[in-house]
């Protein structure tokens, strides 16, 4: 007696035979999922794509320069000089960029959890495929970032006084960019005697 198959097809000699590469929907039935498709191309820039509106009457839409993947770095380079020449402190609001000017100021919208905080840059990088910016272990822990490493942002350049950032504005003071990275200190070194 061949064996109880349910639903398989055997051979001549009882074994059963490979399922179908098919759907297992009849044919003419509707499908069992309707999951829409999604788009992964975040990692492109934006250069005039609107982002979403936080709620806040008066503020708008705003332009987005570049979407993709950001990271954070703490510990390991805590009071570490930076591109900028200003020591990286993890518990401070700071970023790095590849191309961003330093002390730009840059509003960072998470796009899972739509949370956000305002950056300075001061450092170059990061310098991994996928990656836009490298947040300080304070600005990814606002954001949410620490448990997951890399999660997907919206940047905004915060230039003007009147944009918002984390539900609140952005006062004249954090809108412009602060003077210069202090110069690099010159030793003071006495001239060799010559014998």
């Amino acid at each position: 007696m061949p064996p109880a198959t349910e639903g398989g097809q055997t051979d001549k000699d009882g074994k059963l035979l490979p399922l179908p590469r098919q759907l297992a929907v009849p044919p003419g039935a509707p499908p069992r999922s309707n999951v829409p498709s999604v788009r992964y191309d975040l990692a492109v820039s934006g250069s005039g794509e609107l982002g979403p509106d936080d709620g806040v009457p008066g503020d708008g839409p705003r332009e987005i320069f570049e979407r993709g993947g950001a990271s954070w770095y703490g510990i390991q380079f805590h009071q570490r000089k930076t591109a900028s020449g200003e020591r990286f402190d993890m518990g401070a609001l700071t970023a790095a960029h590849k191309t961003l000017p330093f002390n730009t100021r840059v509003c960072v919208r998470s796009l899972v959890n739509g949370s956000e905080v305002l950056v300075r840059i001061t450092d170059r990088g990061p310098y991994a495929q996928g990656r836009i910016i490298d947040l300080s272990r304070a600005a990814a822990e606002r954001i949410g970032l620490i448990g997951l490493g890399i999660k997907q942002v919206a940047l905004t350049i915060v230039d003007r006084e009147g944009m918002r950032c984390g539900g609140s504005g952005v006062e004249a003071a954090d809108a412009q960019a602060p003077a210069a990275a202090p110069a690099s200190r010159k030793a003071n070194v006495p001239p060799r005697r010559r014998r």
